[in-house]
């Protein structure tokens, strides 16, 4: 354990749901930095990211969890797997829904999964920005009736409102203790993994339909040259059109990619960056189990 005589008390919290209900961007929030990539193309978050803020006497550990979904590849199967493990072993899941009174059959797994660990949850009703205050009632209704969750709270994770609230009921299920991680620690993601998923993030930006779901990145180069950090990438995407498209015409998408991706690093490291990339074809990456361990996703 890490010694900090402020800290009291340490809570860990599982953050699930559906694909592309904001789950990266909650946890963004509630971290009071970006630690998780954000994209409105679904499954964005394929490993569980580790965000940490403490606030008060108590350190808050939010584990962001990728979109459960009915998974088509060994990929989305590695995923829905780290989702079950997480709402199994925290102090409290924060099901994070969209504000349509309907409980959708992602969700309704993923309450069974409570139901069989007794997982205490918060509802929490996301993008209430979007919809009128008289819809929220018709969602908790919806919810109440498959599980008796500890609240229901509306917010708005792109503004930042209802998130004082939230942290108020996440205290309840903190527990008396030292701090998990060191004071300032805001990740536990090494820098390469960090590097990683900012190109990636670039690439559900910049490219259309399944492409950016067929790609992966990985950093084969990560060194600092005196004020520099010197920074290789090698994007993978399955099939030799993909790679056309990835790196476009004349190299133009592929420098813009790098470019956006550069900015971001810089902002997040902390220094100058020189980032290259370089494009290859892996077909049928996201069913090799032995390709997915070469890609982190263990």
């Amino acid at each position: 354990m890490i010694e900090n005589m402020d800290i009291k008390k340490n809570g860990m919290y599982a953050i699930a749901g559906r694909p592309n209900v904001g789950k990266s961007t909650l946890t963004n929030a509630l971290a009071g930095a970006k630690v998780a990539i954000v994209s409105p193309k679904p499954q964005t978050t394929r490993n569980r990211i580790t965000a940490v803020h403490t606030r008060g006497e108590c350190q808050f550990v939010f584990l962001d969890t990728p979109g459960f979904h009915k998974a088509r590849t060994r990929l989305g199967e590695y995923m829905n797997d780290i989702v079950s493990e997480s709402v199994a072993d925290v102090d409290c899941v924060l099901l994070v829904v969209e504000p349509i009174a309907e409980v959708g059959k992602p969700e309704f797994l993923l309450i069974e999964k409570l139901k069989v660990a007794q997982m205490p949850a918060i509802l929490v009703i996301n993008k209430m920005d979007t919809v009128e205050n008289a819809r929220m009632l018709e969602v908790v209704n919806a919810y109440r009736a498959e599980y008796e969750f500890t609240s229901y709270l509306p917010v708005s994770a792109i503004e930042g409102r209802g998130l004082d609230i939230l942290f108020d009921e996440l205290e309840k299920f903190a527990q008396d203790g030292p701090p998990l991680f060191p004071e300032g620690m805001i990740s536990d993601q090494p820098e390469r993994q960090v590097a990683a998923e900012i190109v990636r993030e670039k690439l559900l930006q910049t490219l259309d339909r399944e492409i950016p779901h067929g790609t992966a990145v990985a950093i084969e180069g990560f060194e600092k040259d005196g004020g520099v950090l010197r920074i290789a990438a090698t994007i993978y995407c399955e099939k030799d059109s993909h790679k056309g498209i990835i790196i476009g015409k004349n190299g133009a998408r592929l420098k813009e990619i790098g470019k956006l991706a550069r900015e971001d690093m810089e902002r997040f490291f902390g220094e100058k960056v020189y980032l290259e990339t370089w494009v290859k074809v892996k077909q049928n990456w996201r069913q090799s189990a032995a390709q997915l361990r070469n890609f982190g996703y263990n």
